[in-house]
């Protein structure tokens, strides 16, 4: 069912077929919930963007099982047909694609943590005397037949349905939140950082550390702000001690008496700027941190938040995680996903057997090519993934090449493709930028600098490791959307909710007594995750699950 706003708060909708043809009258309603309500039976709905959408039927209390969202799948198609990924999505930019007509930019997002308001600017406009319902349904018809033209119609059109599915868990996972105790936070922040003073002053135990690294440098040196890297290289030169930056490492390297103060400063100042009571007071609210997420936020497809840093929780600051009474966090983590995404995608036999077992992947590999050295195993596989081809990382790879050739030979090509300025796809389909867009590897590095002996400039040697990685994290979160869309099928019904997800990692909030069948559901989810996305291989995606009251409880369950 295709379901468009008429603006005045009322919606027209109309049946569609699965190639997306309109299959019924147009009727109308006066709201969106109204639509919903009375077409009960509808299996999937056609609008313009879930993230527009969905939040309204939430909050009255409607859920809907599948979804079709236009301005994602067309995101994913640009990128896909034209290798322009980054690209106007709206409806009205891909109304105008159609058309051959100027294509109008997207919005400007909205501010992290903002909500919308009033004086927000609502969707991208359609050309006057367009039709909004007949735009959506001509819209949503050619992609279907945009998707059926490729070389695996099947994959990109299953990516599409995913991507999609995505945008329902990440508005549903806001609105569910996760739970957080205000009070363990500032407790927690108290012990850690002191005394807290009014007026923006820092903390009384930064305000100690930052006065221990001052005296450090003596009376001479004067006052240093240890929050500034500027002031800290300074302070060091004066003495005598060149630093290239004031990372952590390259501190350790160093023995001084400000070095120690220094980095627990470093670490407290984080946890003070990036989930001290600012944020406290910005992001949870009646007991919930409900994190904006964003479907892939990231080229690879990974997923990323609007501000609140909902992916990067210290380990310290998940004390304040706590189930609801009666409620436990059921914590999943996914067992060397990346090496076992490779196995499947490149359907190299014996990693795709290594893979095949619940057991430690690494372990697996060293038995069949490295003598039992795990170790050597891990540095090998990483190397092969992430690029690193020098010194050991070259050896690690030649003795993973004569055992796995299948699986090198694939994330080479990709290495080769990046270096040349080609494409490179997931196994569904999703596209990475062309070389003309700055990847998150290149930043900074020169675009046209001189070429070595093998043709290849520093930017596209860079480029060759970003696409090494992303034929393999990409592939990884496309897998992770369709275990999260089986997750999501698997407990409807319970009361249990999905309340956290990033790339390797989900947490489900569900009573006590539910607890158990979550497990199970998890393990299901993987399972059928797999057999959809890359067909009957033997490879197991297993997870290490922990049922824990305290998200920080979870590492120490698991390993226990």
């Amino acid at each position: 069912m295709a379901v468009a706003e008429t603006g005045d708060g009322g919606v027209r909708l109309r049946a569609v077929d699965l190639l997306g043809r309109p299959a019924g009258p147009v009727a109308s309603a006066g709201s969106l919930a109204e639509a919903v309500r009375s077409h009960p039976h509808v299996e999937r709905w056609v609008w313009r963007s879930t993230a527009r959408h969905y939040p309204q039927l939430l909050e009255a209390g409607l859920r809907v099982e599948r979804c079709y969202d236009v301005e994602a799948a067309e995101s994913l198609l640009v990128g896909h047909e034209e290798g322009q990924s980054g690209q106007p999505r709206s409806l009205a930019a891909a109304w105008a694609r159609l058309r051959g007509l100027p294509v109008p930019a997207d919005p400007p997002p909205r501010a992290a943590g903002g909500q919308p308001s009033l004086f927000e600017p609502g969707p991208v406009p359609l050309p006057p005397g367009t039709d909004p319902l007949e735009a959506l349904i001509e819209v949503h018809a050619a992609q279907i037949a945009r998707a059926g033209a490729g070389e695996h119609p099947g994959r990109i059109l299953l990516l599409l349905a995913l991507e999609s599915a995505g945008t329902l868990i990440a508005a549903e996972m806001h609105r569910a939140g996760l739970p957080w105790r205000a009070d363990v936070h500032r407790a927690l922040l108290d012990e850690l950082l002191g005394e807290h003073f009014p007026g923006g002053l820092e903390p009384r135990r930064l305000a100690e550390l930052a006065e221990a690294v001052s005296s450090a440098f003596g009376e001479a040196g004067g006052r240093v702000r240890p929050d500034l890297p500027a002031d800290i290289i300074r302070a060091f030169a004066r003495q005598g001690i060149p630093l290239s930056s004031t990372r952590a490492w390259e501190l350790k390297t160093i023995d001084h008496p400000a070095v120690e103060p220094l980095l627990q400063y470093k670490k407290l100042y984080r946890l003070h700027t990036a989930h001290g009571r600012s944020w406290l007071q910005t992001w949870v609210r009646e007991g919930r941190f409900r994190a904006e997420y964003v479907p892939s936020g990231s080229v690879s497809g990974r997923w990323t938040t609007n501000g609140g840093g909902a992916l990067q929780i210290p380990r310290v600051v998940r004390r304040a995680v706590v189930a609801d009474p009666g409620w436990r966090l059921v914590v999943a983590d996914a067992d060397q996903m990346e090496p076992r995404i490779l196995a499947a995608v490149s359907r190299d036999p014996g990693l795709m057997e290594a893979a095949g077992g619940e057991r430690d992947l690494y372990a697996a590999l060293s038995d069949r090519a490295f003598a039992g050295d795990r170790e050597r195993a891990k540095m090998a596989m990483l190397g092969a993934i992430y690029g690193q081809t020098s010194g050991d990382g070259l050896k690690h790879l030649a003795d993973l090449r004569r055992r796995f050739p299948a699986a090198v030979a694939l994330v080479d090509e990709a290495a080769r493709a990046g270096e040349e300025g080609r494409l490179v796809r997931t196994w569904l389909g999703r596209t990475c930028p062309p070389s003309s867009t700055a990847l998150p590897e290149e930043a900074g590095l020169p675009q046209a600098a001189e070429q070595d002996g093998y043709g290849s400039t520093p930017a596209g040697r860079a480029r060759g490791r970003f696409t090494r990685n992303f034929v393999v994290q990409g592939s990884a979160a496309d897998w992770a959307l369709a275990m999260l869309a089986a997750l999501r099928q698997e407990l409807a019904g319970l009361r249990a909710e999905l309340v956290f997800f990033q790339h390797d990692e989900v947490i489900v909030h569900c009573p006590d007594a539910e607890a158990a069948v979550v497990r199970e559901a998890i393990r299901t989810a993987s399972a059928r995750a797999a057999r959809v996305v890359f067909g009957e291989t033997p490879v197991l995606f297993p997870f290490t699950t922990a049922v824990v009251e305290c998200y920080a409880e979870a590492k120490a369950e698991a390993t226990a």
